[in-house]
């Protein structure tokens, strides 16, 4: 039988193969469509919504996907929500993931996003 964080890592792990590969379908498994992805960059406060992340991936991995890094570092599951932080070591940048989940209809699927860019 599945434990709830099995679960929860599920749609983390479709997460982390969407930013390997490249692929946006990895990202629209591991979401909600009506999820949202918000962070700071470049300075600037960034809002995405789902089309809009996808569109930052072209399909192809990194050239030094090889080298990059990603941890899921913490789950915590109350019922039918859950939280989750996620390290990305892309080389010279460390991200930071932090991610609110919900056990819905289709299972568990990421709700929102948040991250920073440590340089």
């Amino acid at each position: 039988m599945t434990t709830p964080i099995e679960a929860v890592l599920v749609p983390l792990a479709s997460y982390a193969r969407g930013h390997a590969t490249g692929e946006p379908r990895h990202f629209r498994d591991a979401f909600l469509p009506t999820a949202h992805v918000e962070g700071v960059r470049d300075g600037d406060f960034t809002s995405w919504d789902l089309d809009g992340y996808c569109t930052l991936f072209n399909g192809l991995p990194a050239a030094d996907e090889h080298l990059r890094v990603r941890t899921v570092d913490r789950v915590e599951v109350r019922g039918s929500v859950a939280t989750a932080t996620m390290s990305l070591n892309h080389g010279s940048s460390v991200f930071t993931d932090m991610f609110v989940l919900v056990d819905g209809p289709e299972g568990w699927r990421i709700a929102n996003k948040v991250y920073h860019r440590h340089d």
